[in-house]
This record gives structure tokens, sequence and C-alpha cells, in this order.
């Protein structure tokens, strides 16, 4: 997430009228939390009036295309996975297991509902209700900044979780041409300046220290195997 807030604020420091930003996606999705603040920083591009194309060589889905659908174009590949737009969680159940082996567990909360579902203590079914309540209630978030995006997706038919190929996607409305970054990048290179963006986290002095280390060993190998001999192994 650090790598794409500073390649957005880099971006933004020197973006000009009628500039445009291309973002390859490759994502199955994951935390909530983490792909709803990955969309709001792609927001931050458009809300500065910078135009932003995403292209899906081969998977966005679920908090993938959460942030997919923020883009004012998306592009995707014949066979790309798209769509997923559903809530999931699940986890083992250990309690019967310890009971087994005379294994107790102790979990003391405050509030009723600071722990649902655990692990390891004996799930109740109100627990679990409230646990349903609470994925749906995600689900319902979901559509509704799917559709803040792009009104014109029939959420009955396409937030049921279920994932389509980039053709199908296109006929859903969920993606907006079929093609590929190349493609996109190959075009724009005939009329435009095309520019990287990439951000490379700084390291630090051991890290530097061990990777010179390591690399002046691998020049002295090569050197060794040039000349024919037969390195220690």
């Amino acid at each position: 997430m650090t790598a794409l807030r500073e390649e957005v604020t880099a971006i933004l420091a020197v973006a000009m009228e009628g500039d445009e930003v291309l973002l390859r996606l490759e994502t199955g999705g994951g935390m909530v939390h983490g792909y709803g603040l990955a969309s709001s920083q792609l927001d931050r591009l458009k809300s500065a009036g910078v135009k932003l194309t995403i292209s899906v060589d081969k998977v966005a889905a679920s908090g993938g295309y959460m942030m997919a659908c923020v883009a004012d174009k998306i592009i995707s590949a014949p066979f790309a996975i798209v769509g997923s737009i559903g809530v999931i969680a699940q986890l083992p159940n250990f309690n019967k297991l310890l009971k087994k082996n005379d294994i107790e567990f102790e979990q003391i909360t405050a509030g009723e509902f600071k722990r649902t579902l655990t692990m390891f203590g004996e799930n109740t079914d109100k627990a679990r209700e409230k646990f349903q309540t609470e994925i749906e209630e995600t689900h319902g978030l979901f559509k509704d900044f799917i559709a803040a995006h792009r009104p014109e997706l029939d959420l009955e038919t396409v937030a049921t979780g279920e994932h389509w190929f980039g053709k199908q996607a296109l006929d859903l409305g969920l993606v907006d041409e079929i093609g590929t970054s190349d493609d996109f990048i190959s075009l724009a290179c005939k009329d435009r300046e095309v520019l990287q963006v990439r951000y490379v986290q700084r390291k630090k002095l051991a890290e530097k220290l061990a990777g010179a280390t390591g690399d002046a060993a691998d020049n002295l190998l090569m050197k060794w195997v040039s000349r024919g001999q037969r390195p220690f192994m």
C-alpha cells in the first residue's frame, strides 16, 4: 500500500491537464479495508482530473475489482478473470479436538460481540448469526461502492460472488474494452510520451552492505568459473 500511495503522490506532483495514467492491475483480492484504502488512493487521481485507465491482464477479482471500478476505463484481456463481487470468511474450529485431548480454552472479552466466531471455543448460533450479518453488511457496502462508480451495472446479476472471463465481463458491463496493457502502451507510444512510475523502497545500510557483500561473492565465483577453475561446493 505504501508503494501505491507514493506513486500516486508522485504523479499528482507533476501531472498536467490531459494526462492519463494506466495502472496494470493484478490481484485476486484480500482484506476489505486494505483494498478500500487502495481504491481511495486511485480516487485521488480522478479527483485531480487525471484520467485513469486500468488494465487487467490476468485477474482483478473481489477487492481487485473494487480497485478497478474506480477507473474511467477498464481494459481486460480475453481470458482475464474479473468479478467475484462478494465477501467470504472461513476458519476452522478445534474445540472438539481440544476437548478430546482434555485441553481447556478460556477467552475473556468485554462487550457481547467483541468476538463472534472463535477457532478454539464453542461457537453459538447467536454468534454465527451475528457474523453472518456482518458479512452481509460488508457485501452491501461493497455493492454500494461499485454502484457509485459504475451505476450502469446490474448488481443483482454481477454481485453474486461469481467471476467471469474478459469477454463475458465485457458483455455484463464489468469492463469496457478487450485488450492488454501491451496493446494500450504500444498505441499510446505513437503519439504520446509514455513514462513509467515505480516506487522503490530505500534499503537500510545493513541491507546495502549485505547486498554488496553478496555481489562481491557472486563476482568472485564468476571469475573462478570463467577461468575454468572448479569452485568449492
